[in-house]
């Protein structure tokens, strides 16, 4: 089990977090076909296009743009919201605190619907993507991660290889798939999105996002983000992987074709070009 690491004192009390530590019993049991060696994903290249500022008490576990409006989700219990940002400020136009018990994690919109999952809480916050008012709940057995959608089901994310393709009308799973690449499988699958027919993937931890083919859970390519801020000239904290503060956050802006990407609590989003 992963541990937990100690940060600050905040309002008198120590704060503990993870993104992350998985119950699934499911975990690393691949569900997709892996028979023979799985080919090599390609490094995919990225143009940095424009910086943006992202407000750095902001313990990123969600990102995405939706009808042209950007919204975010934060984690830790006491501090985890879910908001429409100013892209332009990195600031909340709007936002709804989870109960000061609950640990946020990751968000997806789906019929001016927003799916926020829960760490360990095992609640899924349902709310309308306008308002930022509650209108359902639903349970969920595992950990909550990372979550996007197809445009009709939901696929969530709960720390293993695996991802839950699932109705939301009710959160039954539909299909398990295990992802993985010519290694083997890939653990810590974090904060999703989908774009053109394929999830794309954080990897709590790494500099590393991968895109992976939904049908066999092949990683067919991936981006390395490693030294973005420091390429660009902007703080990097010598403590901030000590406190936990890695990339996670991804959004794609389908009017662009571009993608915006941060980290926890990181001072910047970076909207990217990528190609081949």
């Amino acid at each position: 089990m992963k541990n937990w690491i100690k940060f600050g004192t905040v309002i008198g009390a120590v704060v503990l977090f993870a993104c992350n530590e998985n119950k699934d019993a499911n975990t690393d049991a691949a569900t997709s076909t892996t028979d023979g060696a799985a080919a090599e994903p390609k490094k995919l290249n990225f143009t940095l296009i424009k910086v943006y500022p992202h407000d750095t008490a902001n313990y990123t576990q969600g990102l995405q743009w939706y009808h042209g409006k950007l919204y975010e989700s934060t984690g830790l219990e006491g501090f985890s919201k879910v908001a429409q940002i100013n892209a332009a400020t990195g600031k909340a136009v709007q936002q709804t605190k989870l109960p000061y018990t609950v640990f946020g994690e990751g968000i997806t919109v789906l019929n001016n619907k927003i799916y926020n999952l829960t760490w360990q809480n095992n609640v899924v916050y349902v709310y309308d993507a306008t308002t930022l008012k509650k209108i359902q709940e639903f349970s969920w057995p595992y950990e909550g991660w990372g979550i996007t959608n197809d445009g009709t089901n939901l696929i969530i994310s709960t720390g293993t290889n695996n991802l839950y393709v699932v109705n939301p009308a009710n959160f039954s799973i539909l299909k398990t798939v295990g992802v993985y690449n010519n290694y083997g499988p890939i653990a810590n699958l974090n904060e999703l999105e989908w774009v053109n027919g394929f999830v794309w993937a954080n990897q709590y931890q790494t500099n590393k996002i991968h895109k992976i083919d939904i049908n066999s859970g092949r990683v067919v390519a991936y981006l390395d983000l490693a030294g973005i801020r420091e390429q660009n000239n902007l703080p990097y904290a010598n403590d901030d992987e000590e406190k936990g503060n890695f990339l996670n956050g991804i959004a794609y802006d389908s009017a662009k074709g571009n993608f915006w990407l941060t980290g926890k609590r990181w001072q910047n989003y970076f909207e990217v070009k990528v190609g081949e």
